[in-house]
């Protein structure tokens, strides 16, 4: 199995200095890249570039410019064409598909973060100083970089990258291991009921509150979102001290708010991870889920538009994101594979509005959002928990009939 590694990296002035331009060069070959792309399908002749043409010039680049693309990693340059070959095919899978293509973008100088390494050893090298007490990675162009090695690292290094996030620099390793060991049985089963008053609530009867990270954080983003819009839009190296404080400030508390929710989401699926065999889920739709309401047209009045409850809507989108429930079953699902448990997901259409006794399933069965009352029997219950009860079934049922 693959897993991934992420350290903080320590770099000295000079080698920050030399990885901000290595992400600046690889962000001007993609953007190069695309625009050789764009030019070629707009000529008459509709020539389509591949990789492959593409990759052929590397060599001449990089003897043309020796002092910029010659300096770094020839395989990390090939990776960076190859993610935006990856973008090209994407956007006409969508064509294809009838879905919103949305066509590659160039990329600013502050929008690419990162630079892949496909093979430790080739352009860089994991462990460069294996006799030092400090661990350190090598980065053509760059040098030996600290990095504080937080846990050990298991199996063989396959790739290697480099990623900006704000102010830090990370290195993200992917290791090539053997399958670990299952944990020991516990012969527990659970179905899980994601929502929003509780971050999950399972079959039984248990809940997790949900820790609303982003909403706790509203008032400060807000202010600093306002503090940055007296500045007037400018280009990374045209903004003022004060401008530039202002932009990380609020990319600063964006980022804990996204650690926090990944901390939640890993403690949470590991509690689930090591408490049952067995783990139940609804296949949630999440993107439908959070789409904003068409507008409705008044008839009686053109250019006018009818109610369509796009502001409560709106709260309940945010409320939606704050949860991230889409990184947590994600991490579920990884844990769970590391840990030799299953998990499935399953229809969650009236999960919340079946009766777990007698199977009646009605809309009236759940007068409010907590409450559930079944109008057939009277079976009273939370109605999260009856959503969990109702998922786990199902899930059952489906592990049943495709035994593995």
């Amino acid at each position: 199995m693959i897993r991934a590694y992420k350290f903080l990296l320590r770099p000295t002035v000079r080698q920050e200095q030399a990885l901000v331009e290595m992400l600046r060069d690889h962000c001007f070959l993609y953007n190069g890249a695309l625009q050789e792309r764009r030019d070629a399908w707009r000529h008459p002749s509709k020539t389509s570039v591949t990789y492959g043409m593409q990759s052929a010039q590397l060599k001449d680049i990089r003897a043309f410019d020796p002092e910029r693309q010659g300096r770094w990693s020839f395989s990390s340059q090939q990776a960076t064409l190859r993610r935006l070959d990856k973008a090209m095919q994407a956007f006409f899978r969508r064509v294809k598909s009838g879905d919103t293509p949305g066509y590659p973008r160039f990329r600013g100088v502050t929008w690419f973060d990162t630079v892949d390494f496909p093979k430790d050893g080739d352009g860089c090298r994991w462990d460069s100083t294996p006799h030092d007490p400090v661990t350190r990675v090598r980065f053509q162009g760059v040098g030996h970089v600290r990095v504080n090695q937080h846990r050990a690292v298991a199996g063989r290094v396959k790739t290697v990258s480099v990623k900006r996030e704000g102010r830090k620099w990370f290195v993200v390793l992917s290791a090539e291991q053997d399958q670990p060991e299952p944990l020991p049985a516990t012969g527990s089963v659970a179905g899980i009921d994601l929502g929003i008053a509780n971050f999950l609530a399972d079959s039984n009867g248990e809940f997790v509150p949900n820790p609303r990270h982003g909403r706790r954080a509203a008032a400060k983003l807000e202010a600093a979102q306002q503090a940055l819009s007296r500045f007037p839009r400018r280009k990374a190296k045209d903004r003022t001290a004060n401008h530039q404080r202002a932009v990380e400030k609020v990319a600063q508390l964006h980022g804990k708010v996204h650690r926090q929710r990944l901390d939640h989401a890993h403690k949470t699926a590991l509690d689930l991870v090591r408490a049952h065999d067995f783990i139940a889920h609804e296949d949630l739709k999440i993107r439908n889920m959070s789409k904003v309401p068409a507008p409705k047209p008044d008839p009686d009045q053109p250019g006018s538009f009818l109610p369509n409850g796009a502001a409560a809507k709106a709260g309940l989108n945010t409320s939606i994101n704050d949860a991230g429930w889409g990184v947590f079953l994600t991490i579920l699902h990884a844990k769970a594979e590391s840990a030799g448990r299953e998990v499935i997901a399953v229809d969650p259409r009236n999960t919340s509005r079946t009766c777990p006794e007698c199977g009646h399933t009605a809309k009236e069965n759940r007068p409010t959002q907590e409450k559930f009352h079944c109008v057939a029997c009277g079976h009273n219950a939370h109605a999260d928990t009856v959503g969990a009860l109702n998922v786990l079934r199902a899930g059952l049922v489906r592990r049943d009939a495709n035994p593995a």
